[in-house]
């Protein structure tokens, strides 16, 4: 997904080298097979020169994968999706997101991964020089069933392009390219201005895992602040990108943005939390109900704890290979502190219930996350100052519990990302983006 507005540039000529680097692939846990030690080398292909705020774009070429394809067996012509991450130097500091298409000739058992070339794109708002480092990628097969490689640098990795910025203002903010909605960008930390959208503007320093730097925009990371104590009682959030790292059998790694809204209601906020539309395809038919979502909103600031939102199962059945949409999630949050109180995404959890079986994949938050919304708060009689506490459906202050740091959270418990794939006849999470996996006779026989 693009990282922010502006022209797309392909400025000044662009560069690319070859980089090499030592690297673990750990196959799929299905697979039976041991991590692979081996060598990956990477073309990045990036403007030399650029100015501030111009969006570049950055091309991933994998010369080399660090594992071949095992001798199990031959994979099918596009079946194979890579994604992975570049680390942003220099002049600005983060994670740009690469993705490729799922685009590939067919590839015969024990014969070298043939890698369709991932891109990203990254807004410059910094002067100086950016470096651009290949790190982990994933590889994901979706038949027979969907399967997920991930692979991870074991060696420091040398910047394999650099990108010179001239004079022009601004924050750097990296994202990755997205053919659906599944990937995102994290934005820049440093310190951000500008208007916010409900009146007011509001300054302070931000954190995030990507591009250090300024930035400024209609809204900011509060989404809407100044003027929240006033007589406004809705407040949008910013959409902010956040990664996901899930338990097995969860995808080992999502990239979504998510929204955090909240509107006010006496001395608490409904909380309405939105992520991407289509996440994820899923691997496995699911019926409707199946499905489940819900997320821990961590609260900063003036405040502390965490706050659970939650939404509805999934209405209609899910078929196999199709994008995966999470219901909007609510919640309510009931200060605990005056101040400025801060709200950002944290772990989303994934139920999934088949007949008598429930599979609950809890997907913790990669790396450091901008909040999404920034409130005025006022502390409340049983707020969330130091508590983590969760309430029924709609619920305006649910009890609290001492110890987390949180408000008081009242929601239906609503769906996280998941892919399912079905082995053996049994519907089971699985990561994704893997490549290998295991024949259906080894399967059969460890039964």
């Amino acid at each position: 997904m693009l990282g922010g507005a502006g022209l797309l540039l392909a400025a000044s000529p662009a560069q690319a080298a070859d980089i090499s680097y030592s690297t673990e692939c750990i196959p799929p846990a299905i697979s039976g097979l041991p991590a692979v030690q081996g060598t990956t080398v990477v073309q990045l292909t990036a403007p030399a020169e650029a100015k501030v705020g111009d969006t570049v774009e950055v091309v991933w070429k994998t010369v080399q994968a660090a594992s071949k394809n095992p001798d199990v067996l031959d994979l099918d012509k596009d079946t194979v999706k890579p994604t992975g991450t570049i680390k942003v130097g220099g002049a600005a500091t983060g994670t740009l997101q690469m993705e490729g298409p799922r685009q590939n000739p067919p590839i015969p058992k024990n014969s070298a991964m043939v890698l369709p070339d991932m891109k990203g794109t990254l807004k410059l708002e910094k002067a100086g020089e950016i470096t651009l480092a290949p790190d982990a990628y994933n590889i994901n097969v979706s038949k027979p069933i969907s399967t997920d490689t991930k692979c991870s640098p074991k060696e420091t990795v040398q910047p394999g392009a650099t990108i010179k910025v001239t004079d022009g203002g601004g924050s750097t903010t990296a994202g990755g390219t997205s053919s659906g909605s599944t990937s995102g960008s994290t934005t820049a930390g440093g310190t951000s201005s500008g208007a916010t959208a409900a009146g007011g503007t509001t300054s302070g320093s931000t954190s995030g895992s990507t591009a250090g730097g300024t930035s400024s925009g209609s809204t900011t990371a509060g989404g809407a602040t100044a003027g929240s104590g006033g007589g406004q009682t809705d407040f949008p959030g910013k959409e902010v990108s956040v990664h996901f790292t899930c338990t097995s059998p969860g995808p080992a790694d999502i990239a979504s943005k998510v929204t955090i809204n909240a509107k006010k209601s006496g001395g608490s906020y409904a909380l309405t939390v939105k992520t991407a539309k289509g996440v994820m395809d899923s691997p496995a038919a699911l019926p409707a109900g199946a499905l489940k979502p819900s997320m821990d909103i961590v609260i900063g600031g003036a405040d502390k704890g965490s706050v659970k939102v939650t939404g509805p199962a999934n209405a209609a059945p899910l078929e196999q290979g199709k994008p995966v949409d999470l219901s909007d999630m609510t919640g309510t949050y009931k200060p605990g502190a005056s101040g400025k109180s801060t709200l950002s995404p944290g772990t989303l959890t994934i139920d999934v219930t088949l007949g008598a079986s429930k599979i609950n994949i809890p997907c913790k938050v990669k790396g450091s996350v901008t909040p999404s919304l920034e409130l005025d708060t006022t502390a409340q009689q049983g707020g969330a100052s130091g508590s983590t506490t969760t309430g029924s459906t709609g619920s305006a202050a649910g009890g609290t519990a001492s110890g987390g740091g949180l408000a008081a959270t009242g929601a239906e418990d609503n769906g996280t990302l998941r892919a399912l794939g079905l082995v053996a006849g049994t519907a089971i999470l699985l990561g994704g983006a893997v490549f290998t996996f295991t024949p259906w006779r080894r399967l059969r026989g460890s039964r």
